[in-house]
């Protein structure tokens, strides 16, 4: 009986220490597996993102390389005249004397590159230049201000052409200016498109221009076959404009018969000086006033209001039926035309003043 139990037993204990051969070495064949899978997968992530990288480090290398260190456009130089100008594609540091540059960077987006600027009073400009340094105004530039800014490029508009060439000194010179002629809304779009190829932002240009052209036709509705005379107060006086300079769009876009002056009489620059009795005795339908003095914040002038509304103007047509126009943003006007927020606003103030 002894001996049947031992032998039991001793069965027993050897399916035991089978079983436990067998668990252990299951566990260790599944703990192989594990460090197998995870070591293969941890390859595989290494070689994708050596992969991923090795392909993100080809595209920007094959991006430079297609990218060119300069490009060819055509803008003005001293003399007023266009010339082929070649600057750096992309560039980095900007220095700003010119407002209508300035608004069409900050609307391709690239306006956070401005080192230095030209002080403004437009309010929808000062985020872009609040860190920029101080670069004289758009009719004086400070030379050694510009220079110690260290700028790629610089842009200036025509009050600045007689220092064209001490500017181009220190960097490449984009002087751009609207062109009566073509128009301010096209000369938006071409200068727009001028230098947006200089950051490679030309397929940008038609979504910031669209919707214009519709706004324009919708103002000459209200302008056909109406007569305008189209001036600026400025040093307690009221100058006409033709349709070759300031405000041109009001006669040559919007189609206001402008007979405030002959159409050979130059009036690009401040206009020429008219009489109350020359308005009343031409006595349009609507009369368009730019106040330069407030455009420029000239401390203790008169009013536009104050000057415009005496007895003689008070008595014309324009005025009884509540045609006498003051734009409504003269800085705008005055210093900013040619921006596309220019242009928006611009247009606002004929909208404002004729559609309502």
């Amino acid at each position: 009986m002894k001996k049947a139990i031992s032998t039991a037993l001793a069965v027993a204990l050897s399916l035991s220490l089978t079983a436990c051969a067998s668990s252990a070495q299951t566990t260790a064949a599944t703990t192989a597996a594990e460090t197998t899978t995870q070591a293969a997968a941890e390859t595989t992530e290494a070689a994708e993102s050596t992969a991923a990288e090795t392909t993100a480090e080809a595209a920007s290398e094959t991006a430079s390389a297609q990218a060119p260190d300069s490009v060819t456009i055509t803008s003005f130089n001293a003399n007023k005249e266009e010339t082929q100008l070649e600057v750096p594609y992309d560039p980095s540091r900007i220095a700003i004397l010119d407002m209508a540059s300035l608004d069409i960077l900050a609307s391709l987006g690239v306006a956070d590159r401005v080192v230095g600027s030209a002080s403004t009073s437009l309010d929808y400009l000062q985020d872009y230049i609040a860190d920029a340094e101080n670069l004289g105004t758009i009719k004086e530039a400070d030379l050694e201000a510009v220079m110690a800014c260290e700028p790629d490029i610089i842009f200036i508009g025509g009050r600045l052409a007689s220092s064209y060439d001490a500017l181009s000194e220190i960097a490449p010179v984009v002087f751009l200016a609207t062109d009566s002629e073509l128009g301010v809304v096209e000369s938006t779009r071409k200068n727009a498109s001028t230098i947006a190829s200089i950051f490679g932002l030309e397929d940008q240009v038609d979504s910031l221009m669209e919707g214009f052209q519709s706004r324009i036709e919708a103002l000459q509705a209200v302008a056909q076959d109406q007569t305008a005379i189209v001036g600026m107060c400025t040093s307690g006086s009221f100058n006409v404009l033709g349709n070759d300079g300031r405000c041109s769009i009001i006669g040559r876009e919007i189609g206001f018969e402008n007979v405030g002056v002959d159409a050979n009489i130059d009036t690009s620059t401040h206009g020429n000086e008219a009489s109350f009795e020359f308005i009343v005795e031409k006595n349009p339908n609507y009369i368009f006033v730019m106040d330069r003095d407030a455009a420029i914040s000239a401390e203790g002038a008169q009013l536009a209001k104050d000057i415009m509304e005496n007895e003689l103007v008070m008595g014309t047509e324009a005025y009884q039926n509540g045609h006498l126009v003051y734009l409504a943003h003269p800085a705008v006007w005055y210093t900013a035309e040619g921006g596309i927020t220019a242009l928006d606003i611009m247009l606002s103030d004929l909208e404002s003043a004729l559609l309502q």
